[in-house]
């Protein structure tokens, strides 16, 4: 073979191509196109790498929620033990229903915010490790600090188009119920039924949109026709591995905290007399809220590691629909030169092809 063909991959003899040259490997994956396990391997690493810009930040997401449901629901706890339910007034009843219902709205929309907020802030260590550069506490809220306005207005949105969808859907289930009234019941569940399969289907379109505004310095509007367009052929790659991690967070959570539940079953169990079943209660009361700290660490752990999966899932299709690999071995260069920039991919100018966009991916998918 002439020594101008050797180098354009040609079959050899051996398992390696002549020529042939790994993909760097800068940081926690390989710039190229990723598999699964590289996936979980890369968001696992990155957590480990950052734990205090990961493991920490949700964490104490956790702590400040729990502090917050405590507080909205302390008067709410008091109310309702003071209630009686056979001497207590229809306005009683109504005003402690509505109570509840403010409550639970505003733990939901809460929480909603936290999560979102979380799932954009988490996303830049795990892109930051790309290029392996570690992320401190510190420099991570630094980092994304003039983001946040950007992805609470993200969040709002989204809640908008969520709230308006499901009025519209109870608008039209309706109408259909009243014009059909003998198939009233069948209409509603197969409305419900597929109201679920459109929200799953435009969720995992939109999954992708923290990360983009995060990293893309894109605004909330675009940042939702980015996760769009990344996931288009790719839905269903997209669908099944954030699955995947979702149960294998859920196992390995019940693995470590079913042991502690069937220790506060066993205090509480096997009494029928009051007095004792209350004294049991007193007992176990540290016992379930070490059960209730340690389930809340690892969704805290569970959470970051997600984070992590999504954010690689996202520079993933990047690399795939843009040659986003490209850019980042152009920033690993400048890096090792001084010319790092602090968050990968920002110094391509918000731009989202260049020269080297391979075009659309060849996965299959919605």
């Amino acid at each position: 073979m002439p020594p101008a063909q050797a180098g354009i991959g040609w079959p050899s003899t051996g398992p390696v191509p002549y020529g042939y040259q790994a993909p760097p490997k800068p940081g926690i994956i390989p710039l190229r196109p990723l598999g699964l396990g590289e996936i979980l391997d890369g968001a696992f690493q990155a957590c480990r790498r950052n734990p205090l810009s990961t493991f920490g930040i949700a964490i104490l997401f956790q702590v400040v929620i729990a502090v917050i449901t405590v507080l909205l629901t302390f008067g709410l706890t008091g109310t309702l033990a003071n209630l009686d339910p056979v001497t207590a007034s229809a306005s009683q009843v109504t005003g402690l229903v509505a109570s509840a219902l403010s409550v639970g709205s505003v733990l939901v929309l809460l929480t909603s915010a936290g999560v979102l907020i979380l799932q954009g802030v988490l996303i830049i260590p795990i892109a930051r490790a790309v290029l392996n550069e570690r992320t401190g506490f510190a420099q991570l809220w630094k980092l994304a600090w003039g983001r946040i306005l950007p992805l609470i207005g993200l969040g709002l949105i989204l809640v908008l188009l969520w709230t308006v969808s499901v009025v519209v859907l109870v608008l039209i289930f309706v109408g259909l119920s009243l014009a059909f009234e003998e198939a009233a019941i069948a209409i509603v569940i197969v409305g419900i039924l597929l109201a679920i399969v459109a929200a799953v289907w435009l969720n995992i379109k939109w999954v992708m949109a923290p990360a983009a505004l995060m990293l893309e310095g894109v605004g909330p509007i675009t940042a939702l026709r980015r996760s769009w367009t990344l996931t288009t052929r790719n839905w269903w790659r997209t669908f099944g591995i954030l699955v995947l991690t979702a149960i294998i967070v859920s196992i390995i959570t019940q693995v470590v905290t079913a042991p502690l539940s069937f220790i506060v079953f066993g205090f509480g169990s096997f009494t029928t007399d009051p007095a004792s079943a209350e004294t049991a209660l007193l007992e176990s009361l540290p016992v379930l809220l070490i059960t209730q700290a340690v389930t809340a660490v690892f969704t805290a752990i569970g959470f970051a590691f997600q984070a992590g999966v999504t954010a690689l899932l996202y520079v993933d299709l990047r690399i795939r629909r843009e040659g986003f690999d490209i850019v980042l071995l152009r920033e690993n260069e400048a890096r090792t030169q001084g010319r790092a920039t602090s968050i990968p991919g920002r110094s391509a100018g918000g731009t989202f092809g260049h020269p080297g966009d391979r075009g659309p991916s060849n996965q299959p998918g919605t």
